[in-house]
Formats: structure tokens, sequence, C-alpha cells
């Protein structure tokens, strides 16, 4: 990789999420960038393909659970362009309900260090 991977990256990416700043998170964002989703109409989850739908698709978790946090945070980083970064959701959706779930998000990287792939998954609840 031409721009090594840290958990630092990890851990501002995961700090954007928090302030519910879609302009910083995207800058993780390569161009080409594939987002998928913890729940959806497939097994793997919906898809968003490119930043203008990665960006549409996280703009729908805050207006979902417009409180939403992410913490108790643990990130790695693997030598082949690859992430994990593990943590707990918590947050209010709009129905009022409260929820808080532990998750994690597996991460690819390109060759400049930008997120091509974000693979959400989120513990069930029941």
């Amino acid at each position: 990789m031409g721009e090594r991977v840290t958990r630092e990256a990890l851990e501002g990416f995961l700090a954007a999420f928090n302030e519910h700043d879609l302009d910083a998170i995207m800058g993780y964002f390569a161009d080409d960038c594939v987002f998928y989703l913890p729940r959806g109409a497939t097994p793997r989850g919906d898809r968003y393909v490119g930043k203008e739908q990665v960006r549409a698709g996280l703009a729908t978790r805050f207006e979902g659970i417009p409180d939403v946090h992410y913490g108790d945070d643990r990130h790695w980083i693997c030598d082949d362009g690859l992430g994990v970064s593990e943590w707990t959701l918590t947050g209010t959706r709009t129905s009022g309900e409260f929820i808080e779930v532990r998750g994690v998000d597996l991460l690819e990287f390109d060759q400049h260090g930008r997120i091509t792939r974000k693979d959400s998954f989120w513990k069930i609840l029941e």
C-alpha cells in the first residue's frame, strides 16, 4: 500500500461518525467505494456503490437514529490492506425505541489508504 492505514485513522473514521460529519466520513472513502449494510433484502445486506450512494445511505443512519453513537471500540489493521473496527452502537430510533447493539465493520483499503469496502455487521437482538 502506498499510504499505510493506521489504527489512528480508524479511530478518526469512527470519531467522524460520532460527530455526524458526513463530509469528514466521506473523506475516508475512495471514489469507487462500496458499503454493505447490516440488513437488507439479500443475505449480504443492502449495498450502496460509489461515494454519492454511500453518502446517501449513511445519511439515513443519522436520520433513523439521530443520536447514534459508536463507543467501546477496538480497531485492528492487517498488512494486506484490511482493517476491522468493533464497537457498540447506541441511540434512539425516531420511533422512540432505544437501541444498543454490538457490531463490527470489515474494511478494505486502496493503495492510497482510502476505504473501498465497508461491510457492517450487527448482533441480532431478540
